[in-house]
This record gives structure tokens, sequence and C-alpha cells, in this order.
């Protein structure tokens, strides 16, 4: 694998690193409830020293019903000014299932203007399994100031992807298992509809990962996306189920050199949810 302090960088690369003043690392874990881990304790327990803990839950807009939508860059900037990280740091975001929930935190801090920000490949799993060191001590703290400019492009409600939908002009590519996509299997989150945008394209998360949880490289992302029918020349919006593993797929995009991408915030937790919205089942 290739590093690339941008998008993924590898854990010899963190291990190297992991002294630089200005490296700033980010324990991005979160679970669904079904799964029965407790992210907060586990980062307590053990973590990559000096990381700290990104509460995707509690840095989200809670004005919103929809789960961990994007916060307001307020809250954004105050929260990561408390937890010591801001202009100039070098970010790795990991978490605790090799290589999930940490895409969002990426994906967040590229929406806010803020590209020096890299996956940890593999994430904590890889990192423990190799043998490399973890604490249970809460990192020193300083503030520092965080300049943002929201990216605006990297983001669409479900209005705009209603448009995208109908209009047929850009990809609509889905995270979700096969089976949540069809609409054969019942959503996690009661209350919601089983099914797919219309004409959207389904590329479960997991196609894109190694079974140790790291990234496939580059030419076999590119080759996963044109399996799944996936038209590279269009403009991207990539969805799940509640635009966490979507940020997967964003990654993989960027990973390949498409930068003409968005991310549904939304996902299936809005669209599932509104009777007025059509949907598909069956495959694509």
């Amino acid at each position: 694998m290739q590093d690339d302090p941008k998008t993924l960088v590898s854990t010899d690369w963190l291990a190297a690193h992991l002294k630089d003043p200005d490296l700033r690392i980010l324990d991005g874990s979160l679970y669904l409830p079904t799964v029965g881990r407790d992210a907060k304790a586990e980062y307590a327990a053990a973590h990559i020293p000096g990381a700290r803990f990104f509460d995707i839950d509690d840095i989200a807009d809670h004005r919103s019903d929809l789960p961990h939508m994007v916060p307001p860059v307020e809250k954004f900037m105050s929260r990561l000014r408390a937890m010591g990280v801001g202009d100039g740091h070098q970010v790795v975001v990991y978490d605790g299932a090799g290589l999930n929930s940490a895409a969002r935190v990426w994906w967040l801090f590229r929406l806010m203007g803020q590209p020096n920000v890299a996956v940890l490949d593999g994430g904590l799993p890889k990192w423990q399994a190799e043998g490399r060191a973890v604490e249970d001590l809460p990192p020193v703290v300083r503030d520092r100031h965080m300049t943002v400019r929201v990216q605006n492009s990297l983001v669409r409600d479900v209005t705009q992807v209603s448009q995208a939908a109908k209009l047929g002009d850009h990809e609509i590519i889905d995270a979700r298992s096969a089976s949540r996509f069809r609409g054969d299997e019942p959503e996690p989150r009661a209350g919601l509809r089983a099914g797919h945008i219309p004409g959207s394209r389904n590329l479960p998360f997991t196609r894109l990962l190694n079974a140790d949880g790291t990234m496939k490289p580059v030419d076999d992302l590119r080759a996963e996306f044109l399996a799944a029918g996936v038209d590279l020349s269009k403009p991207a919006i990539t969805t799940c189920g509640s635009g966490v593993t979507a940020a997967i797929l964003a990654l993989a995009l960027e990973r390949i050199g498409k930068t003409d991408y968005a991310l549904y915030d939304g996902s299936w937790a809005e669209w599932g949810a509104f009777s007025t919205l059509p949907i598909e089942t069956g495959d694509a």
C-alpha cells in the first residue's frame, strides 16, 4: 500500500510518525447497538498512545432526528479545539473495527476544509495484532485554533439526491449489504422501508476491504466500482444506512483519483422513513 497522509496510512507509517509534534490521532469508533460494543469504554481501556476519542454521535447536529448528521460548524470547531486539534495538524483516524467508522471522521474533516487527515489502514485491530503499544491514559490537551472552510460539494441532502435519482445524471452508490439493498432483509432501524433509491448501484463496503480490515489496492478498488456497474465518468453520490459506511466508498473514490463525489448525509435512515419518496427492490 502507498501511504498518503490525505487518505490512508499504514501502521508502519503511524509508528514512524508517532512522536511528531503536529500529529493528532483520533479514535473514531462507532458501533450499532446490535453489536454490543461500547466505543468509549474500549477507548478508555486501550487506545493508540496520544489518541483522543472522537464521538461521532456527540459531534453531530442534535437538532435533527436523524443519527449523527453533520454538526454545525461552530460545534465542530469548539469540540475539536477542546480536543487540541486544529490548524497545521496532521490527523490520523482509526477505529476498533479495522476500517469502518473512521472513514466518516475523515470525510467530516474534508467537509470542514481540513485536508491533512488520513485513515489508519486496518485500524486498532491491525495495530494490536502487530504488538504495537497502547495505553489507557488520557492525552495532555492544549487548545488549538481551527479554521473551517466548508466544502459544500462533498455533501448532498434529500432534495438533491431525489433530483439526481430522477435525472440519472449521477451515480448513486449504496454501501449497504446486497440483501438490504434488494429489500430482502429488514433494516436495523425500526420504521424504515426496505429497498433502495431508484437507479442506485450496490457496492457493499466490505467488497472494498481485505480480510484483515485493510483497504484493497487502488486497481482492485477501481475494479470493484466497475463490477458494481458504476460509470466513473459521472459524478458520484455515496449512501448507506446512516452516512457512516458511505464514507468508506468516498475514501475509496478519493484513493482511485475520483474527486467529483459527495455523501448523502441522511442516507437510508432518511430516505427509508418517508413514504413519499420512491423506492425500488430487487437487484439494480
